[in-house]
């Protein structure tokens, strides 16, 4: 059972692990802090991304010989695989260290594995330690390797009587302003903006991240045109504001694997009624904000094309997180999936 000193150190890693940012993405963040074999903190690090040294491998190198007898604590597995780096598990056996704690066991079976070749090699390890914890400084990457599929985020923007677009079909501007720049923050921060070619046909937007002064932000969202439909190579987003990716089909797991392998983890979905509805018909759409303006039309698209459900029995449920007004619109934020994260409106 992990002592006081030995919790402490699981709580400075999982700290070094939140403050290196979202930039390690495809990666987790991780934090990890070596302590000598009397117990006090001789070394720590966290994974700043990409080609960088896993936080085991920064916390050993600040350690030294000071590691040898000692116990390293990790917020994640440490793991058993060769990728741009060697495993860590066996960086830590060449070290000397004796005892590993872990929180989070490895969702990533390409990566996991490495409590157990510890363990054979004589090291006593412990996990489960502020495992909730761990998960919740990686929510994202946690959902995506446990589900082998990005976490979908459904964006709509829709009328107080459920219109995303009036009867002849004009969408412009549904909602307001301050909305509107909390979506291009969403949009910054996704991996993916997926659309339909019926979206794409009818209303050609650019599906790129925007500033408030109109300026791109610095980092564009991949852009996702779903469907079997041609679309003009004028369309603006196949220009050269952000890389496009077009993907020939119709069926929604297919396109989210596809992602998946592209080191996509967290889709925002910002198709019309019909590419919403497949989605969730799917159960592809995990979690979903939507921005209420204060016009009413009567008529027009709905904001959810047919779900096939004929009873009140059936209805798809969402349990909100957040409902709060932006600007003249309310903002409601919810999980259709229980598995998925929460979303507030903190998170844009």
């Amino acid at each position: 059972m992990a002592s006081t000193a030995e919790h402490d150190a699981m709580t400075r890693a999982l700290s070094l692990a939140m403050a290196s940012g979202p930039t390690t993405h495809p990666n987790p963040r991780v934090g990890a802090v070596i302590l000598s074999s009397a117990g006090s903190v001789v070394g720590s690090g966290a994974h700043l991304g990409p080609g960088h040294p896993h936080a085991e491998v920064v916390a050993l190198s600040q350690a030294g010989l000071q590691a040898r007898g000692g116990t390293a604590v990790v917020t994640l597995e440490p793991c058993h695989h060769t990728g741009r780096t060697g495993p860590c598990s066996a960086a830590l056996v060449s070290a000397g260290v004796v005892r590993v704690i872990y929180a989070q066991a490895d969702p990533n079976p390409v990566a996991a594995g490495g409590g157990e070749a510890l363990r054979a090699e004589g090291v006593d390890v412990e996990s489960g330690v502020l495992a909730e914890e761990a998960r919740a400084a990686n929510p994202i990457w946690s959902f995506a390797m446990e589900h082998r599929r990005p976490l979908v985020t459904w964006k709509v923007a829709s009328t107080i009587d459920g219109r995303v677009a009036a009867a002849d079909g004009s969408s412009r501007w549904v909602s307001g302003p301050a909305s509107r720049a909390e979506v291009h923050r969403l949009r910054r921060d996704v991996h993916a903006v997926i659309a339909g070619t019926g979206t794409v046909l009818s209303d050609d937007p650019w599906l790129t991240a925007r500033e408030e002064s109109g300026d791109l932000f610095a980092r564009q969202p991949l852009r996702v045109v779903m469907g079997v439909r041609d679309i003009p190579l004028a369309s603006r987003v196949l220009d050269s504001a952000a890389e496009t990716l077009v993907l020939k089909t119709n069926d929604v797991m297919d396109a989210l694997q596809t992602l998946f392998t592209r080191d996509v983890h967290h889709v925002l979905l910002e198709g019309g009624p019909t590419l919403a509805a497949a989605f969730v018909r799917a159960g592809a759409a995990d979690r979903a904000i939507g921005y209420v303006g204060p016009q009413m039309l009567g008529d027009g698209p709905s904001m959810m094309g047919s779900l096939g459900l004929r009873t009140m029995e059936e209805a798809q449920l969402l349990t909100f997180d957040e409902v709060e007004f932006v600007g003249d619109d309310i903002c409601w934020t919810g999980r259709l999936s229980p598995e998925a994260p929460p979303l507030t409106r903190k998170d844009l």
